[in-house]
């Protein structure tokens, strides 16, 4: 975890830019904070760093030019800051949909001119049509605009606009305590609330230079893996049920409503909101919790070998998800994604294992990495993604330590600290920096979907039309994580 950015000037700016353009670093993260331009990057899996470049009258040379995955982070901060990538290939607004009265929220609140129309990219050629699909969605779906350009039948390109869930939440936790800062961030996406309140704690404990004691460190664990277990079970049986294999769906969800009741059963509520704070959690295990995780491992384990042969021996079902949605390995590498998207596509990188933040550092599991990258790779990474968790968990809970829940904390600043976990569908990354008074300065949470959202337009081209809810969900990105 990182302390403290390192100040550059343009050349190191520019160098870092070629670092990532050659494929010698990975792209982390790219925000602003005040009239700086921050980039978290790394250099293999465990040297991350912090680069921070002060603009000059509002301009910084742009990362994007030349690493087409900062492209919409530069929009972004174009939209919230009104910085200006200078060379970017794209400024056309990206979180701003035209519909604030004002102009850089967390900036200068003057008021916004007229927004003018989105110019959706051109399609040149005979016989492309074009199909509109959202912002609003069947459902309880999050909005997000997708336009087709198709031929017939298959899919010649897929262009994305979101940015309709965004919620100031950065801006809401300026000046905020660390205390009403850490229920923010578990805000940022609620199907990671364990994963976003994580990565806050550990970056406020990295700026304080604090740990949380080792009970709290195996029971944040634990927390994580059951957040990772429920979305992992939700997400395959969703999978199946695009490809019109309802079955698999009704026995998942069972699985899945098993697993939040557990997390209900031993922490108070079943997605483990507020549990996890800075300097350890709120709240120890039920006294009968560490018995309602030993039922529930028995009885994912009856069921779940044979709902995965299910999946594997169901013909109709591999017609639907073998060679559909392929992500490039190259693309998925370029890019950085993490999680199951990254990994289906022979990245093998997870923050527990590349970080080795506690208690990872000293629990056994493997990291499941394949090469195909369509659809049916994806489930298989959430397969077997499923088992490591159950053997995570009875790893944690034969081990759990005694004493305290919590180290007590003495916000002062000025300080800041960086930390990344890994959600269920990759890393997090949460950048503090606390001020004099220890409250929060300034804050930017990263979700992987950032870096994978770009990667399901290239991995629809060429399928059909019918195929995108199905590498849509199989990719499964946040709408709120991503829109902040």
């Amino acid at each position: 975890m990182i302390h403290a950015r390192i100040q550059v000037n343009e050349d190191d700016w520019r160098e870092a830019i070629d670092n990532l353009a050659s494929g010698n670093a990975t792209l982390l993260g790219l925000w602003a904070d005040g009239g700086d331009v921050m980039m978290a990057l790394s250099r293999g899996d465990s040297d991350v760093s912090v680069l921070g470049y002060t603009c000059r009258d509002g301009h910084f040379p742009s990362v994007g030019a030349k690493h087409p995955p900062a492209i919409r982070l530069e929009r972004a901060i174009g939209s919230l800051f009104g910085l200006q990538a200078d060379g970017a290939p794209d400024t056309r607004p990206w979180l701003d949909l035209g519909f604030w009265d004002v102009s850089h929220p967390p900036g200068t609140h003057a008021a916004a001119p007229p927004a003018a129309p989105y110019q959706f990219l051109p399609v040149e050629g005979e016989g492309p049509h074009e199909i509109a699909v959202g912002p609003v969605h069947a459902g309880i779906i999050e909005p997000g605009h997708f336009r087709f350009t198709a031929n017939g039948e298959h899919v010649v390109r897929l262009e994305q606009r979101l940015g309709y869930v965004h919620k100031g939440i950065e801006s809401l936790m300026q000046g905020a305590s660390l205390d009403h800062a850490a229920k923010l961030a578990g805000r940022t996406s609620g199907d990671s609330t364990v994963a976003y309140a994580y990565a806050f704690a550990l970056a406020a404990e990295t700026a304080l230079r604090i740990e949380a004691p080792p009970r709290a460190v195996s029971l944040r664990a634990l927390m994580a893996e059951l957040e990772r277990l429920a979305n992992h079970l939700g997400d395959i049986g969703a999978i199946c049920n695009d490809a019109a294999f309802a079955l698999m769906l009704a026995h998942m969800g069972v699985l899945r409503e098993r697993t939040l009741r557990a997390a209900d059963a031993c922490f108070g509520h079943r997605l483990m909101r507020d549990v996890i704070v800075p300097g350890g959690v709120a709240r120890d295990i039920a006294p009968d919790g560490i018995a309602a995780l030993r039922t529930l491992l028995a009885t994912i384990r009856d069921a779940f070998p044979r709902l995965k042969e299910l999946y594997e021996n169901t013909a109709s079902l591999q017609d639907r998800t073998v060679a559909t949605g392929v992500v490039k390995a190259e693309y998925a590498r370029q890019f950085g994604a993490g999680g199951y998207v990254g990994r289906a596509s022979g990245r093998a990188y997870d923050a527990r294992r590349a970080l080795r933040y506690a208690p990872y550092d000293v629990l056994s599991f493997d990291v499941p990495v394949l090469a195909a990258g369509d659809v049916n790779a994806r489930v298989w990474i959430r397969i077997l993604e499923v088992e490591q968790s159950l053997a995570l968990i009875e790893q944690i809970i034969a081990r759990l330590p005694g004493g305290p829940l919590a180290t007590p904390i003495d916000a002062k600043g000025p300080c800041e600290g960086l930390a990344m976990t890994e959600a269920f569908r990759g890393d997090v990354l949460v950048w503090l920096r606390l001020d004099d008074a220890g409250r929060v300065a300034r804050c930017h949470l990263r979700d992987a979907s950032w870096f994978q959202w770009p990667l399901l337009e290239t991995a629809i081209e060429g399928n059909i039309v019918a195929d995108f809810p199905l590498c849509n969900k199989s990719f499964n990105c946040s709408y709120s994580g991503h829109d902040l």
